[in-house]
């Protein structure tokens, strides 16, 4: 336990040493500097070498289907959820929302606490299921992010034929999809990171074990989050950890589950911190909209989602594998995951019933002041 703590700290440290930077970051455009280099080195080498290193099993392949599914759901669900946290549906902030709600970062959030608590071969079945959330969030994510980009900027008068083209021509030069790409022609070869030259082979090794400290100094030094903003975000994500528990809570009742580390598991999975990589979609397209006023993703928000979602899963993730049989009952996670979304409702109605006190004392002034000049 006190290893996955400590991690959690180091983590929240390079998150605040970005905070500490900002005075030395004079303009946005250096700290875009910094995403660029994210987006186009340190994210592509990482992703490359994730893709090599998986070890498909026919036991375990029902894992990253399970995982696949879990993302699909919370992407059709998400409309149903950001209207009652307060985002207006076809707005920026509500696109960029729908983008990292279904999405996944287990190997920053989970994986450290998985292999603390539960050993080498619960954290070997976390990887497996990851590979179904790397599929929706690097691919399926992806799509959507054009598709959204496309229908908002391109001519109607453009046909689907010349979408297409112009989509599959955004695939095939984005870095990320490049090495996505290659690292699955070498799969399907039957070569993996050991097959490659060491010169090639140990520059992306370096160039990955950049990934995660420049991704937290990145939320850092970009984070700006307002109070109105902050319980917004936080009531969107404790709704959504909710859903995991009810999620859990259904599957326990029906397949009649009683394995407790196999609960703690798929708890810990779904309760994984947003992903960077819908980030680096939405980065992708602002590049495309830099002479446009209207954009289709708002990306400070998004950093914002990322910098409150690392800690609160984190926390979470904690409470679950520190509570033993306890969540091994439906009843048990279903009460849990009732007072998590009972706290991530009550901003919202907070809210909401503070406007309809507004309006009901704007009337009755308004009823006072008719009776006195009618007096």
């Amino acid at each position: 336990m006190e290893v996955g703590i400590e991690k959690t700290v180091v983590f929240l440290l390079f998150i605040f040493l970005g905070v500490l930077l900002k005075t030395k970051f004079k303009s946005q455009e250096e700290v875009n500097g910094l995403k660029k280099i994210i987006l186009n080195l340190a994210l592509p080498a990482t992703i490359f070498i994730a893709l090599l290193g998986i070890k498909v099993e026919a036991s375990l392949l029902l894992l990253p289907l399970m995982a696949l599914l879990f993302n699909a759901l919370l992407f059709v669900v998400s409309p149903f959820l950001l209207p009652i946290v307060g985002f207006k549906k076809s707005t920026p902030a509500y696109r960029t929302a729908r983008l990292l709600i279904p999405s996944l970062a287990p190997g920053l959030s989970c994986f450290p606490f998985v292999l603390e608590f539960l050993g080498d071969d619960y954290l070997a079945k976390a990887a497996m299921a990851d590979l179904g959330n790397k599929i929706f969030v690097l691919i399926i994510l992806y799509l959507v992010a054009m598709h959204w980009f496309y229908s908002r900027n391109q001519d109607s008068r453009m046909g689907s034929k010349d979408k297409l083209v112009s989509l599959l021509k955004t695939l095939v030069t984005e870095p990320v999809n490049l090495f996505i790409g290659f690292a699955l022609l070498l799969l399907f070869l039957g070569l993996n990171m050991q097959s490659m030259p060491f010169v090639i082979s140990d520059t992306l090794l370096k160039l990955s074990l950049m990934m995660t400290p420049l991704v937290l100094l990145f939320i850092g030094l970009a984070v700006k989050i307002k109070k109105k903003q902050f319980l917004q975000i936080l009531s969107m994500l404790l709704i959504r950890a909710s859903l995991v528990f009810f999620l859990v809570a259904i599957f326990l009742a029906v397949s009649g589950h009683n394995l407790q580390n196999d609960t703690l598991l798929i708890l810990s999975f779904g309760l994984s911190a947003c992903s960077f990589w819908p980030f680096a979609h939405l980065s992708f397209v602002d590049s495309l909209e830099l002479e446009k006023k209207s954009k289709t993703f708002d990306s400070d928000f998004a950093i914002a989602i990322l910098a409150l979602s690392f800690p609160l899963s984190t926390t979470l993730i904690l409470g679950v594998l520190n509570s033993g049989p306890l969540l091994d009952s439906p009843i048990n996670t279903l009460f849990v995951g009732s007072v998590l979304l009972l706290l991530g409702t009550t901003f919202p109605l907070i809210k909401l019933l503070s406007r309809k006190i507004s309006k009901f004392r704007l009337s009755d002034t308004k009823m006072e002041t008719a009776t006195t000049e009618g007096a």
